[in-house]
């Protein structure tokens, strides 16, 4: 089994979208104006519409409410993408901090409010576990 994709259900797509691709550098792929993926080597960011969550089921998912997710993507430098990000009026939850996994963590929030990890492993044990 291989992990693929995420998706972020939301009311307002190309807001999303653009903010994605401004953030991550990638540039989407429409497949309708309800749906956009961007994708990286690793994975796929899909932003779709509230007018999909029918497909899955009457109210199986609600734009800007999770509390319980971060989106994380491996980026070669926290801190220049704090410096990049920083002028981007993104909220900013956590500025660049070494977690005590190993990891140095830059934590913000998309404009529905989804938290959104950059992260760059800085220690011997933390690029060993991102090793695939």
């Amino acid at each position: 089994m291989n992990f693929v994709s995420i998706r972020v259900i939301t009311d307002d797509v190309a807001r999303l979208v653009a903010f994605y691709e401004q953030v991550t550098g990638v540039t989407a792929a429409w497949s309708t104006p309800d749906f956009a993926e961007l994708t990286t080597r690793a994975c796929t960011l899909a932003i779709a519409s509230t007018r999909t969550v029918a497909l899955f089921g009457a109210d199986s998912a609600r734009p800007a409410a999770n509390h319980s997710v971060i989106t994380e993507f491996r980026v070669a430098d926290v801190d220049a993408e704090y410096d990049r990000l920083a002028p981007l009026d993104c909220e900013f939850v956590q500025k660049p901090t070494t977690m005590p996994w190993g990891n140095r963590s830059l934590l913000f929030r998309d404009p529905d409010g989804n938290l959104i990890n950059f992260f760059t492993p800085v220690t011997p044990e933390a690029l060993r576990r991102q090793e695939r």
